[in-house]
């Protein structure tokens, strides 16, 4: 398996023959898409889900599916025999008898703030190896070689993602959901969640198209 970031909080997940690209939104780049098998959405804010751009890509390639929430769903009208609404507790398999298997964890958007109403979010977990909580501090349900870490938004802070990979306890954390983060915060967050600081969490940090083999 191997996984490149492609902005924010985007990642292209490749096993086998096998193409899934992860919460493609306004701050990706939309090479991240090319020649991709599926796309899995975990919620409906831009910066995770843009629908003109998805519904150009969907188009261009019929064969394209889409797995995401229903509130993302119900947003992709016209093309909704190519869409499945997956939640907590669903799992199925992509490319087939021997693929790439997925289950999904988690149902809500982590609080941003109280007058702000909560929307609906999915975390993903491949091969029950490597975890995408999107936007949600979700534990997965067990112990897991890679945790895509939300490491920068408005509803984070470092104190919580420190305790988040330390319940968690992943043998690596790829840091994720980074744009807000200038240089200079990005360096302070890994250290702090890193092995320098309390978090103690064994870091990889990508940059942008970098890739990580996970063997």
């Amino acid at each position: 398996m191997r996984i490149t970031k492609f902005g924010h909080a985007c990642v292209r997940v490749e096993h086998g023959d096998t193409t899934v690209v992860v919460d493609p939104g306004a701050f990706t780049d939309p090479a991240a898409l090319a020649g991709a098998d599926a796309v899995l959405i975990t919620h409906e804010h831009m910066d995770h889900f843009e629908e003109s751009r998805l519904r150009a890509v969907l188009e261009a390639d019929p064969a394209l599916r889409v797995w995401t929430n229903s509130a993302v769903a119900a947003q992709l009208e016209g093309v909704a025999q190519r869409v499945s609404v997956v939640g907590e507790g669903d799992a199925f398999e992509l490319g087939g008898s021997g693929g790439l298997g997925v289950s999904v964890h988690g149902e809500w958007h982590a609080v941003i703030h109280p007058d702000i109403p909560r929307v609906r979010n999915i975390g993903f977990l491949f091969d029950g190896r490597l975890f995408h909580p999107g936007d949600a501090l979700t534990v997965p349900p067990h112990t897991v070689e890679t945790l895509l870490l939300p490491i920068g938004a408005p509803w984070t802070k470092v104190s919580e993602l420190v305790d988040y990979v330390r319940e968690a306890g992943p043998r690596q954390a790829v840091p994720v959901h980074d744009a807000v983060l200038s240089p200079i915060g990005l360096a302070v967050h890994t250290r702090l969640v890193g092995t320098e600081g309390p978090g103690g969490a064994a870091l990889h940090t990508l940059g942008e198209r970098e890739s990580l083999d996970l063997g």
